[in-house]
C-alpha cells in the first residue's frame, strides 16, 4: 500500500478501463493483446458502426467480416477466433448474462475462462477485474520489471506467484485492484521504461533499493 499511495499522490487517478459496457471492455481485453490501445479503439468503433456489439451477434457473424471489423487491432484472424470463443463461453455458460456471471465466486470463473482457447491469465483477470468489477488482481510485464528492479520479488517469479503475491497484501477491494493495476503500467510506460529508465524523477525513487 506504500507504493500505491506514492503512486497514487503523484501520478493522480487513472479512470480504467475505457469502456461503455462490461461487453466493450471483455472485447479490449481480448483485442490489446500484442497492439497498441488506439488500434483497439478503432476496432471497436467498427464493430459499433456496423452494429456488432452483441454477444450473440459477435457469436453467429461470420468470421471473415469480423475479422474485417478487428483488423486494425493486429493479429485479427487469430483474435476473431480468441473473440468467437469468448463470445460461444459467454452464451453457453451465463446465457449472455454478465451481470449473472458477475454474481459466481471469482475464482470459480477465472478457472473457466483460462480454460478458452486464447484467453490467458492477463486476459482473464482483466476480465474479470475490469469488465466484471470482481476482485482478481492484473499482472503484466511492467509490474515485473518495477518490483523486480526495486528488489521486491525474484526474477524469475511467475504469474500466478506474482498475483497472490499482490492479493495476499492488498484489502479485497476491486477499486484497489483497478487503480494499482493502471498505476503500475503508467509507471512503467512513463518512467520505469524497459530502456533508459528516468530512475531520478520516478515517485518510488526512494522506495528502498532501486
Amino acid at each position: 500500500m506504500e507504493i500505491y499511495d506514492r503512486l497514487f499522490a503523484a501520478l493522480g487517478p487513472s479512470h480504467w478501463w475505457p469502456g461503455d459496457s462490461s461487453l466493450e471492455i471483455m472485447l479490449g481485453a481480448v483485442l490489446t493483446q500484442n497492439t497498441a490501445w488506439t488500434n483497439v479503439e478503432k476496432a471497436i468503433q467498427q464493430i459499433k458502426q456496423a452494429g456488432g456489439l452483441s454477444i450473440r451477434i459477435l457469436e453467429e457473424v461470420d468470421e471473415e467480416l469480423l475479422a474485417a471489423w478487428i483488423r486494425s487491432a493486429g493479429y485479427y484472424r487469430l483474435k476473431t477466433r480468441r473473440l468467437k470463443n469468448l463470445m460461444t463461453y459467454l452464451l453457453k455458460a451465463w446465457d449472455g448474462d454478465l451481470k449473472k456471471m458477475a454474481d459466481q465466486p471469482v475464482e470459480d470463473l477465472r478457472r473457466q475462462l483460462l480454460q478458452i482457447n486464447g484467453i490467458g491469465p492477463e486476459t482473464a483477470d482483466s476480465i474479470l477485474l475490469y469488465a466484471l468489477k470482481l476482485p482478481s488482481f492484473v499482472v503484466d510485464a511492467y509490474t515485473f520489471r518495477i518490483l523486480n528492479r526495486h528488489h521486491l520479488i525474484e526474477e524469475e517469479m511467475s504469474y500466478e506467484d506474482l498475483r497472490q503475491y499482490f492479493m495476499e497484501r492488498l484489502p479485497n477491494d476491486p477499486a484497489i485492484y483497478n487503480e494499482y493495476h493502471a498505476l503500475l503500467v503508467r509507471l512503467g510506460k512513463d518512467y520505469c521504461k524497459k530502456q533508459q529508465p528516468r530512475c531520478d524523477f520516478c515517485p518510488l525513487k526512494e522506495l528502498g533499493r532501486n
